[in-house]
């Protein structure tokens, strides 16, 4: 029978992701059949299945950590944030509409059946299902209609292992003030604790562990040191933006304004790991850097509210130099749109129905329309000579004059739209970069022509084999796995 361990965390951006990554690796390498799931994720980044379906971009981290084909089934519920208030519901890849916290209230039976389904439908193709959570478990606030942790564990009879992040402090009060809010039942699905981030002689936290086991009854599964390598690996949440370290030492800069709604901003990662290039995420309030050898518009989930956004920072300002300086300017998605003359919204797609002047540097307009446009995409670049694959995801329909001259080619039609100047561009497709010989040509021309190959694909592999490693020598797999078998 399919086995089943579930990691949870204390808290948000304690690692969830990137160990459940690296514990699918690990399990991979010892020849077992593995397959990530998350039941609810809450992500602007995501991914693009063979069928055309959504998921978590970090669910496809994981799946490549598998080395296993994306499912729609590996994060049947995504929500993509719109607004502060609301989301729109991605169910088992399908747009199911758009919702607030009503929704999960009112729908939250039939959103678990749907986990469920997936879940049982992955565990055909497993020999153990490695479960992410989402946030914590002791959000008491949130236990009654939850189906991302502890709901899921209860109704699946899953057992959890708890995920505490010392880099951030109170690691101790946090794993024994977990323990002490959940209730009898959820308390014994957790079986065991792992200590995440340690810095230094680990035998100075022996005391800790001993005050955690004796305060919670659980096993130390083991406490992984801090691993630098990990940030070469794709982030899913915006908050990594905010502490970007790609600095110095490089010689081509590249700036991406953060939109308060940004999306799918792993586009730039194949950018950051080439050696010379630095992508510096421009924090609101701050200046779009004059050195800039190119700016990149990112995609968001609100184009037309991003781009009040994009002027109300002053980045308009900013990239009309740019341009008057010659600079090269490319949008991605939203971003694309926004380089047009007009973005109309007739429908109120993204909230209400209006129409608004786009920043007029690419002769296109967009018009926004209530089908989602989802899909693996494989284009061809004329002006590099170059094929290139990536995914679109995209509620809008752009055209105009400058889609005479195409930014790239996908079955004999055009796909975005590039100015008479060829510095200006603008294209739907995501995770474009992600291609080597697209990403060499297109960076020849900030490198006086030069070409310099890497490989991103096996940047992401030998990262995940060293996460892994650690993985094995640190932590307890084999209580893992004894845990996951025993609750079969």
């Amino acid at each position: 029978m399919t086995m089943t361990i579930m990691l949870q965390g204390t808290g948000s951006d304690v690692g969830k992701s990137i160990l459940v990554a690296g514990l699918c690796r690990a399990l991979n390498n010892r020849g077992m059949r593995v397959r990530p799931f998350k039941p609810q994720n809450m992500s602007n980044n995501a991914a693009v299945t063979k069928n055309g379906g959504e998921i978590g971009r970090a669910q496809a981290l994981q799946a490549q950590a598998c080395r296993a084909e994306l499912s729609v089934d590996m994060n049947p519920i995504l929500l993509k944030p719109e607004s502060d208030k609301g989301a729109q519901i991605i169910v088992q890849g399908t747009l199911a509409g758009t919702g607030n916290a009503n929704y999960y209230r009112k729908n939250k039976s039939e959103l678990l059946e749907k986990v469920i389904e997936s879940y049982e439908r992955l565990k055909n193709d497993a020999d153990i299902i490695v479960v992410e959570g989402a946030g914590s478990p002791a959000e008491t606030n949130l236990r009654q209609h939850d189906i991302a942790n502890m709901g899921f564990a209860a109704a699946t009879s899953t057992p959890v292992i708890l995920i505490g992040d010392i880099d951030r402090g109170g690691v101790i009060a946090s794993l024994v003030g977990t323990h002490a809010l959940l209730d009898d039942q959820d308390r014994s699905l957790i079986k065991g604790y792992i200590i995440n981030k340690f810095r230094g002689d680990v035998s100075l936290f022996d005391e800790a562990l001993t005050t955690i086991s004796d305060r919670t009854g659980w096993q130390n599964i083991g406490v992984l040191p801090f691993i630098s390598a990990v940030k070469q690996l794709p982030a899913e949440d915006a908050v990594v933006l905010e502490r970007s370290d790609n600095k110095a030492k490089k010689n081509i800069l590249i700036a991406v304004p953060m939109f308060s709604r940004i999306a799918n901003f792993d586009d730039l990662d194949p950018l950051s790991l080439e050696e010379d290039v630095e992508v510096s995420f421009i924090a609101p309030g701050e200046t779009i850097p004059v050195n800039a050898d190119l700016i990149i518009l990112p995609g968001t989930k609100s184009t037309i509210a991003d781009l009040e956004f994009f002027r109300a920072q002053g980045w308009d300002i900013d990239l009309a130099a740019h341009i008057r300086r010659g600079g090269k300017v490319l949008g991605i998605c939203g971003g694309y749109q926004m380089l047009g003359q007009e973005i109309s919204d007739p429908d109120g797609v993204e909230g209400k129905a209006e129409s608004v002047a786009g920043l007029r540097y690419l002769d296109v307009s967009t018009v926004m329309q209530p089908k989602k446009e989802v899909g693996q995409t494989h284009a061809y670049s004329e002006h590099l000579d170059c094929e290139t694959t990536g995914y679109e995801i995209h509620m809008g329909k752009t055209d105009g004059p400058d889609a005479a001259r195409p930014f790239l080619q996908k079955n004999y039609a055009p796909l975005g739209a590039m100015s008479n100047s060829g510095k200006i561009a603008g294209v739907y497709m995501h995770g474009l970069f992600s291609k080597d010989e697209f990403r060499m040509k297109y960076l020849a021309d900030f490198r006086s022509g030069r070409m310099e190959e890497t490989s991103y694909f096996q940047q992401v592999e030998d990262t995940l084999n060293v996460l892994a490693a650690e993985m094995e020598k640190h932590l307890d797999i084999e209580a893992i796995l004894k845990t996951a078998g025993e609750m079969t």
